[in-house]
Formats: C-alpha cells, structure tokens, sequence
C-alpha cells in the first residue's frame, strides 16, 4: 500500500509473489479500512489537483501529526458535511480562507479557529506589494537618485558628431516626406477645401485628414526606448570609454559587477556601439561574484522595508523623503510582522490604531473581520505548519502514480499510510 504500482510488484517478487504492478493497484481500493479518527485539533488546508483549476481539502491531526482523511473538493458544503460526522474537535487551524472558517463556525461553533500565522505574514506582503506597486515611478526615481550620489562622476565632453547610419538616413528621408506631406495638406486646410476632398488630392485616408488637421502640429512618430538596467551605469561607461579609452567590454563589465551590475557581459557589449558604433566582438568571459544592486522594483522594495539591510538604509531614506505615506507603511508592516513572530497579543489594538492611518487601512480591515482568530493565533502555538508539510507529501505520492491518482486510491495511499 506504501509503495503501489511498479515499486511494489518488486518488492512483491522479492518475497514470492508473482504479481504486475497494475494488479496492485487494481486490489488496493478494495482493502477493508477502518473509520478515521476524530482529532482535538484539526488542520485544514487546500490542495491543487491541478494548480488554479482544481482543488482538494486535506483534513490532520495536529497532535498525531496524521493526515486523517482527503476531500475531492474545497467547497463550504463538502467541509460541513465532514464536519458534521465528527464530534470533538476543539481547535480548527486553517489559512484565512473563507469557505473554511465558514464551515468551522456553522458546524462547530463551540471550536477555537486559529488563523495560521505564515498566512497572515503572507497576506501582509501581498498587501503591501499592491501599495508600492502604486509607487513604481518614485522607487526607480530613488533607486537612481541613490545610484548617481553613490556614483557621483565628474562632468564629460560631448561626442564628437558623426555620420548617420542608413537606417539613420532612410528614417530621416521618411519624415521628410510626412512633413511635406503635411504642410501640403494644411495649405489646402486653409484654402477651405473639405476633408473628402483633401483625401482624394492628397491620396491619403481621410481619418489621416482628420487626426493631422487636428493636431495643430506635425505629428511626430513615437519612438519609445525600453529601459535598460545599464542605464543606471551610462555615465561612467561613456567616462570610461572617452576619457580613458577603454574599449574593452569585459574589462568595462567587471568594473560594473564591483559597483552592483548584475546583468551579463553580453548586455554591455551590445550597449558599447551606441558610444562609437564599433563592430561586435563576441567576449567569452567568466562572472564573477557580484554584490547585490538596488533596482528599485516593488518585490525588492518590499522586502527592504520588512529586513531593513544596511545596504538599503540610504534607498530607503530617500524613498521615505519622497514618499511618507510608504514609510507609515513601513513602520505598521514591520511592527506587524513582530507582533506575529513574538505573539505579542497585548500589541494588537495598538496596531490596528496605528494601520488605520496608513494605506494598510484595508489590510487591517480584513483582519478585524477575522479578529478571533487572529488573537487565538497570537495566544496558541498550533499552526498550519505540519499541515503543509503533509500537502507536499500528498504531491510526491500523487506524482509517482503517473496521472493514475484516482481519488479513491490517492486517498487510500495517503491517510492509511502516514
């Protein structure tokens, strides 16, 4: 039963009996087992039968560290009625998943329902992801304001002018042709001539007539750049390139590397002909160990605000100058995420006072919705911990039966042999 299938039609061999491994798994659903056992205290949490489409409930006993039973499904009504069949249970963990608490308190009001405190910590990173994501613009402005006092280079003379490219060219002789185009059609604007007209002299389609007559000006074709993480470093190439006359790109590279670049030397190789329009020369070089730069994204930001790392102590000064409503933000997350790894109970009301008044209103709302078991997972050491680990251990199982994971023998497998 532990091992099914191929694995134990071998194990059978060894011991005499001469059976596939598709017989095995043919006879184990109809092993007799016995009725499982109702826990004091219960962990509950979801599993994916296959990741954001469908999902199961995985039902343990947080005292025997067992999984006593599977779920097909995560629904309120599935729960309730595994619920109503077991008397007993005094303490329900669970993530902050409504079905769950619903179920838990129809059932079984007289239980305490702890709000697993991995969950609540997740939730307040979520959340605040969501606010500073708001914020994108200011953290690149900070992250480039820290970089160029960090990396402050002394003023360099203009590049010398030189040819343009063909393609240089041929862009040019376009617009040439646009803006004759276009003063042609505004003279016979001014003669009084109607669009329809005007799209027939010209040859041009008549919403052109309309958008250029409009515009009160030549309409410049956009040319929108995407942000290069070499940007940061574009003064100090051009120093070096120059001033110093370094054409080397890997050189250039490594010296990037010890000021915080992380990207490869291909990047930099790629950048160099915009300084002198030098041919490419493939450069096999080797990385070397390079310390951590500050971008500036969301993610990274997030992470600085809870940690506060010395290496961010300066980004963080001047994104707070610009931005105090994220450095409230800051302060309320940090004291949060104290208050869950200490259990400090007693500092509950005053945070809920202090993240009223910060862009953590909402996140605090949804808690307060959720008060009971917030505080029972400030006063009570059961968690959802186990309950994951046991989740894992119901995916090896079910990826070792190859796509054959029926519920009836997938749950076979994993409550009769923990």
């Amino acid at each position: 039963m532990a091992l099914g299938g191929e694995a134990g039609a071998r194990l059978a061999r060894r011991v005499g009996v001469q059976t596939s491994g598709d017989t095995l798994i043919r006879q184990l659903p109809h092993r007799a087992v016995g009725a499982t056992a109702t826990p004091r205290m219960l962990g509950i949490d979801d599993w994916a039968w296959r990741k954001g489409q469908r999902y199961g409930t995985i039902l343990c006993d947080l005292e025997r560290h067992k999984v006593i039973d599977l779920l097909p499904d995560r629904s309120t009504d599935t729960v309730k009625a595994w619920l109503a069949t077991h008397a007993g249970i005094e303490i329900v963990s669970r993530d902050r998943a409504s079905a769950y608490a619903e179920a838990a308190r129809d059932c079984i009001p007289e239980a305490v329902q702890v709000a697993d405190r991995w969950h609540l910590l997740k939730n307040l990173n979520e959340a605040l992801h969501q606010i500073v994501q708001s914020k994108h613009a200011l953290l690149s402005q900070a992250a480039r304001a820290v970089h160029a006092r960090d990396h402050a280079q002394v003023p360099i003379q203009p590049h010398p002018p030189k040819a343009p490219t063909r393609l240089e060219q041929t862009s040019q002789g376009n617009r040439n042709r646009r803006l004759a185009l276009y003063k042609s059609l505004m003279k016979l604007v001014r003669q009084g001539m109607s669009q329809g007209e005007i799209s027939r002299t010209l040859g041009i389609d008549r919403r052109t007539v309309r958008r250029w007559a409009g515009a009160g000006r030549f309409p410049e074709r956009a040319r929108v750049r995407r942000r290069s993480s070499l940007d940061f470093f574009a003064d100090y190439l051009r120093r070096r390139y120059v001033e110093d006359g370094c054409h080397n790109a890997a050189q250039l590279w490594r010296e990037l590397c010890e000021q915080g670049f992380r990207g490869s030397s291909s990047l930099v190789r790629h950048w160099i002909p915009r300084l002198s329009g030098v041919t490419r020369r493939r450069v096999v070089v080797r990385r070397p160990a390079t310390t951590s730069k500050i971008s500036g994204t969301p993610r990274q930001t997030v992470w600085f605000m809870l940690q506060q790392p010395a290496e961010a102590h300066s980004y963080l000064a001047e994104l707070f100058q610009r931005c105090p409503e994220i450095e409230a933000c800051a302060v309320a997350a940090r004291e949060f995420s104290r208050m869950i790894r200490e259990r400090d109970v007693d500092a509950w009301p005053t945070w809920l006072n202090l993240a009223r008044n910060t862009a953590l209103r909402n996140f605090a709302s949804s808690l307060c919705r959720d008060e009971a078991a917030v505080i029972a997972a400030l006063q009570l050491p059961w968690s959802n911990g186990q309950v994951e680990g046991q989740v894992h251990r119901l995916k090896l199982i079910k990826r070792q039966m190859y796509g054959r994971a029926k519920f009836d023998l997938l749950r076979l497998r994993v409550v009769h042999t923990a």
